[in-house]
């Protein structure tokens, strides 16, 4: 063992502390293909914060680098070790600790699965909104991390909208209390929100207040519209965010997808035109109907081949279990890079060309889903496997497409964080005046430069 993993056993015990390379491996990097990785020191496994403390307060000690992990579904290499760091797992940390129906709050460590909070507050009749596609797999320590988005923030917010307070351990192992519990709350500065997608170069997260909303009944209200082309999808996006409606849910998905979710579970989506837009109301009622019909009209002016109202609600949720579905089975094709910026509305056709010009540009084959309602896309570059040519158009289309972005209005990712493989896009966008804001404040928590260095800015 190294003299750091040595330390860790003596401190918090041999069954928190892994060292066995061949485990190590797979706690050694997240789902960011091609962002780089070393192998770690140590991987710890904590019970409880105040073994979170002591491996922080000893890596300070040695000025070692320490890297929280979630579940390892991240697409940005913000989790992935470096030669000689530690890698703090939160997967024993995974209770819910509190939930409070009259407050509509929950409390929960950072290993609690997306999934298993929605399950667990339905009981008491709430919700938790953001549903990152990775909700079966990701935890919301992870989802804090990268102020994690998904399906439903089109109309009801991203992770950062629902982090009331925190417990958190800083640079030199000191556990402290961010935020409130309180409905309101405006004591200081807000640094329980600057922790929420500082990707754990701030301090580590070991434990959540999650603001709740009532659980939603009744049947939503699906669009279903095919068009010709993405170009025709976007200027649909736009055309009802202009008519004043804000669904529930938009959802893109390329004829490429498509077919890549047909190959793998048969579900025959792609036989009806290049682009498939998914809406959907929750409002009840009249309402509901009502809105809907205007999200059909939307698209039908906007020139969908086919588009109709679902009255299967069985369909329904297997269009959007499709979209889920997009992601995994293009990883089945081979290497698969994920984008993750975020434009203007207006701007959504326009950037969706600008994607395909790319493509063409690069000779890179590039599939598109997006959370069309929000401006967020999410083009996924497919290299074969070995290709090296073919890897160096697909990331030079990957930096392209960043540009245009922010030649948009807009931002470099939307929801799966800076990590390694947004570091270029994300120092053009703030500019340097800002920078030295985020070197400011990183000096200031983290004085020893023990967490996450080397993350999301240089």
């Amino acid at each position: 063992m190294s003299g750091i993993a040595e330390r860790l056993t003596a401190a918090i015990g041999e069954e928190q502390v892994v060292t066995d390379p061949q485990v190590m491996e797979g706690y050694s990097h997240d789902e960011a293909e091609w962002a780089p990785y070393g192998r770690p020191a140590a991987v710890v496994r904590p019970r409880d914060t105040a073994d979170v403390s002591a491996t922080v307060a000893l890596c300070a000690e040695l000025g070692v680098p320490v890297v929280a992990r979630g579940a390892g579904t991240g697409l940005s290499g913000a989790a992935n070790a470096v030669d000689g760091w530690v890698v703090v797992s939160f997967e024993r940390m995974n209770r819910v600790l509190e939930v409070d129906p009259v407050q509509q709050t929950a409390t929960v460590q950072p290993g609690v699965v997306n999934d298993d909070l929605r399950e667990r507050v339905a009981r008491d009749g709430l919700w938790y909104p953001p549903d990152p596609a990775s909700a079966p797999w990701s935890t919301i320590g992870g989802n804090v991390a990268t102020n994690a988005g998904g399906l439903c923030c089109v109309k009801y917010g991203v992770t950062r909208d629902y982090v009331l307070g925190m417990e958190a351990v800083m640079g030199s192992g000191e556990v402290v209390r961010l935020g409130r519990v309180t409905a309101k709350g405006v004591t200081g500065y807000d640094l329980c929100g600057l922790m929420v997608g500082s990707e754990g170069t701030l301090g580590m997260v070991t434990e959540v207040t999650l603001r709740m909303r009532p659980l939603r009944t009744g049947a939503e209200h699906t669009v279903v519209g095919y068009f010709d082309s993405l170009t025709d999808a976007g200027r649909a996006v736009a055309a009802v965010s202009a008519a004043g409606v804000v669904p529930s849910a938009m959802e893109l998905i390329d004829r490429f997808c498509l077919q890549a979710v047909d190959a793998w579970k048969n579900m025959g989506l792609s036989a009806e035109g290049e682009v498939l837009l998914l809406a959907r109301s929750d409002q009840p009622g009249a309402a509901g109907e009502e809105e809907a019909e205007r999200i059909l009209s939307c698209f039908r002016e906007e020139g969908a081949v086919y588009a109709v109202r679902s009255t299967d609600q069985e369909e329904a949720e297997a269009l959007f279990e499709a979209r889920r579905l997009a992601y995994p089975a293009l990883e089945r094709l081979g290497p698969l890079l994920t984008e993750d910026m975020c434009v203007p509305k207006a701007k959504l056709p326009e950037m969706l060309e600008r994607i395909e010009a790319a493509a063409e540009r690069f000779d890179t084959r590039i599939g598109n889903i997006a959370h069309a309602g929000d401006g967020n896309l999410h083009p996924l570059f497919i290299v074969p496997a070995g290709d090296e040519a073919a890897k160096k158009r697909a990331q030079e289309a990957f930096e392209v497409i960043v540009d245009e972005a922010l030649a948009l209005g807009g931002t470099v990712t939307g929801e799966h964080g800076v990590g390694l493989l947004k570091m270029r896009g994300a120092a053009r966008e703030m500019g340097p005046d800002v920078v030295r804001m985020h070197h400011a404040v990183k000096n200031a928590l983290d004085p020893r430069g023990i967490f996450n260095p080397g993350k999301v800015f240089a």
